[in-house]
């Protein structure tokens, strides 16, 4: 079949049953990020004594990971507007497979570490058109919807990582476990070329050329709203890459867990992020997006507080670490995704681009992050002080940019709102810019109603 008539068009609601095959694949190629990341987790300690290495410097292989993950989207995200979602994911995912089997043979840390890059990069290619694919079918809380069930099967992947890598380590070295990422990777493209129509179509495609990809970032770069609702998002993804950075050194060295009761304590965790994000669909049906958001950082900025207090007196043991770190990784669970559907919803004219964007900040402040928690003692404290300090940006930005919008949005009269409604809808039958133009308004008018 032709691209065009492969294509799905964003016009047409996708069934249910189309729903339910979207978001399988989706979530089984967004999985592709959290399994490079998480799978050799429980190997950290390993990989230290084998490569005769400290802590610190292997937990940078973590953020070669990630940097990868964030400069790939940026590059991928443009690329797919202009070419479609379908090739830069099947070459990406390629790219991982390679880099995945070049991993196996790194002699050192510092090759480990660029061939760790060379796999996120690979890995951002599902990450970003994953989610570009959602925002071209769906808007709105529909898209939060999709969004939440994408967590739930995604959600999977952390759960098991650890207890496969886990698993791995009984029978053989850490070596092997990126090769078992080769393998997936491989299940994936096979995946990708089969299962994943078209979700852009050409005539919906942006123009080639580099000015035209920087005019796009530009734009979204000058869209205040957007801009805070991914620094919202990035922050969210932080508090959770403080806890995969430390906690195999706070769980195994700090509190004396084996590689095996590890990936249980860590499947944990994720299941309360699973679990929130799941509660997050019903929640959606009485409360708008902005609230549930401002009410989950709130819950993690008390909890994240509780648990350092706890780590500094020295009280609580192993439980008083991990049931506010469980309530933070919840509170995040809200967060994920409605600060991303938020922030898509203003740009469908660039999905591509603005999920990009998205995506290389929360991966990039999760590199940021991850040495940022090695440098203040891979223990409990610097744990819950990275996650008091996220969470409590996150709120502050996103309660700064809600109240100011809907001071904006209270100054305007109603004779100007419908004058500007006029306008706006001349526009939208002129041109597709006119038509960004009030998609972007009405979230404006949206986001403050919301609070």
């Amino acid at each position: 079949m032709t691209q065009a008539t492969d294509a799905v068009s964003a016009s047409t609601e996708p069934t249910s049953a189309e729903r339910l095959r979207i978001i399988l694949v989706l979530g089984a190629l967004i999985a592709l990020g959290p399994l490079t990341i998480d799978m050799y987790l429980p190997a950290l300690p390993s990989i230290v004594d084998d490569l005769n290495s400290s802590a610190a410097a292997v937990q940078f292989t973590l953020t070669g990971t990630l940097i990868g993950l964030a400069l790939g989207q940026l590059v991928i995200g443009p690329v797919s507007d202009i070419v479609g979602r379908r090739l830069p994911l099947i070459v990406g995912t390629a790219v991982h497979i390679g880099a995945s089997l070049l991993c196996v043979i790194a002699p050192n840390v510092p090759v480990l570490g660029l061939f760790r890059g060379l796999q996120g990069l690979g890995a951002a290619a599902a990450a970003v058109v994953a989610m570009a694919v959602v925002r071209d079918l769906f808007t709105g809380r529909a898209a939060a919807t999709v969004l939440s069930r994408l967590m739930l099967v995604m959600g999977v992947a952390p759960v098991l990582a650890p207890s496969i890598g886990g698993g791995i380590l009984i029978v053989g070295t850490w070596r092997w476990v990126f090769g078992v990422l080769a393998v997936l990777g491989v299940a994936l493209l096979i995946l990708a070329v089969f299962a994943l129509r078209e979700s852009l179509p050409p005539e919906r495609r942006r123009s080639r050329g580099v000015m035209p990809v920087v005019r796009t970032y530009g734009g979204l770069l000058r869209d205040g709203q957007f801009v805070v609702l991914v620094l919202v998002a990035a922050l969210a993804m932080s508090a959770m890459f403080a806890y995969i950075a430390g906690s195999s050194f706070v769980l195994q060295d700090e509190f004396g867990l084996s590689e095996q009761q590890f990936a249980i304590v860590f499947a944990l965790g994720a299941i309360a992020l699973i679990g929130a994000s799941q509660l997050n669909v019903v929640l959606l049906g009485r409360f708008t997006p902005v609230r549930i958001v401002i009410s989950a950082l709130s819950a993690a900025v008390v909890s994240a507080l509780v648990m350092t207090i706890l780590a500094v007196a020295g009280i609580g043991g192993i439980f008083g670490f991990l049931v506010p770190l469980w309530f933070v990784l919840g509170a995040v669970g809200f967060v994920m995704p409605n600060a991303p559907a938020l922030a898509l919803s203003r740009h469908g004219e660039a999905a591509g681009t603005a999920a990009a964007l998205l995506g290389a900040a929360q991966f990039g402040s999760g590199a940021i992050i991850a040495p940022v928690v090695g440098a203040l003692g891979n223990d409990n404290v610097a744990v819950s002080l990275t996650m008091v300090a996220v969470s409590a940006i996150a709120l502050l930005a996103l309660i700064g940019v809600t109240v100011t919008s809907a001071r904006q949005s209270g100054r305007r009269s109603e004779p100007e709102a419908q004058a500007s409604r006029t306008v706006h809808a001349s526009e939208d039958r002129k041109s597709p810019e006119g038509a960004a133009q009030t998609a972007r308004a009405k979230s404006v008018e949206t986001s403050t109603s919301e609070v």
